[in-house]
């Protein structure tokens, strides 16, 4: 099967169904490395990095929206048998609930690590743009790549009941900024399971990923 978009950096590993993994802003597919390796033997496991993380192409200023990011993540869930479950931290999880609610029919199952569904009011979103424009400056990100991480709209809270499919979602404990989104996946999704793994913080998946493939490994058992 073609899983290899245009410059984008994808790696597949394993044989079985399939697991498609989507990182966060500013990291890369390597986040997984951890988690993949405990789960290739069940599963092909598919992880990519979004244009302007790791290896894949860095975008022109301004040609990389969310609706462009979206693109990109349909164009590699083209590449395997779907439906698929879709795995996603942080950024990597808001996209996942976004091209759910678009494309429902490609998705089995939602497993949201330190992720959030977005913000309802225009100072929150305010706030955060701010913070993104100015972590972009402080890491030296590609220019125009800090877009993806922004909001502009609440399309994914004003559109997320639509959503049926089952639903884990992971969550480090010392992760308080995203503690409130995981009670409000727990009241708008079909969540099956909910896992706080102790001693981690936000990028749960890249220190403890023993503590998240079991999580998955459960929840995945459980379908």
């Amino acid at each position: 099967m073609d899983i290899t978009p245009a410059n984008l950096d994808v790696s597949v590993s394993g044989s079985g169904p399939s697991l498609v993994f989507t990182h966060g802003w500013t990291d890369s597919r390597s986040t997984w490395d951890g988690v993949v390796d405990e789960l290739s033997n069940d599963y092909t496991c598919l992880s990519w990095s979004l244009r302007g993380h790791g290896d894949s192409e860095a975008p022109a200023p301004g040609n990389y929206t969310r609706d462009h990011g979206l693109a990109d993540m349909a164009s590699v869930i083209d590449g395997v048998d779907t439906p698929t479950v879709l795995i996603g931290h942080s950024l990597g999880g808001y996209l996942s609930l976004a091209h759910t609610i678009n494309h429902p029919e490609t998705v089995r199952a939602l497993i949201l690590v330190g992720a959030g569904p977005g913000f309802s009011k225009p100072e929150a979103m305010e706030q955060w743009n701010e913070s993104v424009d100015k972590a972009a400056v402080k890491i030296g990100v590609p220019e125009g790549s800090e877009v993806l991480s922004k909001h502009f709209d609440s399309f994914v809270l004003d559109n997320m009941e639509s959503i049926t499919v089952p639903t884990l979602v992971v969550l480090g404990e010392k992760d308080k900024q995203f503690a409130a989104s995981a009670g409000v996946f727990k009241k708008k999704l079909d969540v099956r399971a909910d896992v706080v793994v102790p001693d981690a913080g936000h990028s749960v998946q890249k220190h403890q990923p023993s503590a998240v493939a079991s999580a998955i490994t459960d929840f995945l058992a459980a379908l």
